[in-house]
């Protein structure tokens, strides 16, 4: 009973942090859309996109055909996450739609199509990763994306918005009747695809390395001491020789590969190295296996 007591609070503090994130992150995609996108009739795809395209034909604010939009996504998305869920994706998108207009009196930041296309990328990217790690979305095709991340969860984050946003960019050449804004509006998408997995999942840029040499246990010791990095022997047998070996595997963030590389040639100059690169590594040094793949 007691420890269920001391959990409440943590789990209080918890909520009211990741609603502090989700007004944050609000704020940020506000700054993006207001600031950089709308005023240059850029439609990155998503419910924004479309917001932007119908904006231009309807007698209504960005941020509030957002939000008329959102609600049936939302209806859509309870049912298949739950009513917390939704919640927070509630507040995320109204908060989104108010800052949207509030921010749209301003004057942009620039008028010049490739800096609001990169900037504005960037902004929503970063706005997306704080939101999905926050457990919520902004609604629209957060929730779409995230329905088929259930379906195929091999897929990233990313690529799905990449793939949803494609028609809308199309879309928005039609409508605008200009192709070089749809273009712009086009690597605003990538942008936000790339980086958005970027703020998800890290770089996670790091060198698997195999080492065979009869210098082994020199390398290992070296590798262990100098750079604390986790080695793993593997039981190997020469073909040619008929020589049993241990193959040394390692897997090395980037910065230090070349360090490894330095060590196993000062140890053996004859040794056998193969370099490969890995994009996702799980364990002590690395990422953890228990935290949720978004």
């Amino acid at each position: 009973m007691t420890a269920k007591i001391q959990k409440e609070p943590k789990k209080t503090i918890r909520r009211v942090l990741d609603y502090l994130i989700i007004t944050a992150a609000s704020l940020v995609y506000g700054v993006a859309v207001s600031l950089f996108l709308d005023p240059n009739s850029l439609a990155p795809g998503g419910v924004t996109g479309i917001a932007i395209i119908l904006n231009r034909s309807v007698n209504l604010e960005t941020g509030t055909l957002i939000l008329l939009i959102n609600i049936p996504i939302i209806i859509l998305g309870t049912y298949k996450f739950g009513f917390r869920f939704i919640i927070s994706t509630a507040y995320c998108t109204v908060t989104f739609s108010f800052v949207t207009n509030l921010l749209a009196r301003l004057e942009p930041v620039t008028t010049d199509p490739l800096l609001a296309a990169l900037a504005g990328g960037t902004l929503v990217a970063i706005s997306l990763g704080m939101v999905f790690k926050s457990g919520a979305t902004t609604g629209g095709t957060d929730i779409i994306v995230k329905v088929l991340r259930l379906k195929f969860p091999h897929l990233k984050t990313g690529a799905l918005f990449l793939l949803t946003d494609a028609v809308i960019v199309t879309l928005s050449a039609i409508v605008f009747g200009d192709l070089d804004k749809a273009l712009y509006a086009g690597l605003t998408v990538i942008v936000t695809s790339v980086m958005l997995d970027v703020v998800l999942y890290g770089t996670d840029s790091a060198k698997l390395i195999y080492i065979i040499s009869d210098s082994s246990d020199q390398i290992t010791a070296r590798l262990l001491q100098e750079l604390d990095i986790g080695v793993t022997y593997i039981q190997g047998h020469g073909a040619y020789s008929q020589k049993a070996k241990n193959v040394i595997l390692c897997a090395a963030k980037k910065q230090m590969a070349p360090k490894v590389e330095e060590i196993v040639k000062e140890e053996d100059t004859v040794a056998f190295m193969i370099v490969t690169s890995a994009t996702e590594i799980y364990g002590e040094g690395h990422k953890s296996y228990f935290s949720e793949k978004l």
